[in-house]
């Protein structure tokens, strides 16, 4: 059974970091494409960044370039998330998602708010 767990999510005012975790299991981890994506009330859910298995390659959204950082650790299964200068803009739900070709997998989302 394919399980994504998010954590780390909160409240946080504006300027600051959260550090988002991703772990998974009942996957070969090390072979699927990760992501991660938000939704916002009223918004489509869109990808925030994407890193690749061997984890060579990352792309970013344009509005979280400089300020969002992924990664992931192979051996535990893991990827983060690292949001730095947070704006009430970033409030939304975060979504981690695994992809191998048509197979797609998602976690249940973890709620993040940016406000003072």
């Amino acid at each position: 059974q394919v399980q994504l767990v998010e954590s780390g999510g909160g409240l946080v005012q504006p300027g600051g970091s959260l550090r988002l975790s991703c772990a998974a299991s009942g996957i070969l981890f090390s072979i699927y494409d990760m992501g991660w994506y938000r939704q916002a009330p009223g918004h489509q859910r869109e990808l925030v960044a994407g890193i690749t298995a061997g984890g060579r390659n990352t792309n970013y959204a344009d509005s979280v370039k400089g300020r969002f950082t992924i990664s992931r650790d192979n051996a535990n299964k893991m990827v983060y998330l690292q949001m730095n200068s947070l704006k009430p803009e970033d409030t939304a739900v975060y979504y981690c998602n695994a992809g191998l070709g048509n197979r797609n997998y998602w976690g249940p989302g973890t709620q993040v708010t940016v406000s003072s």
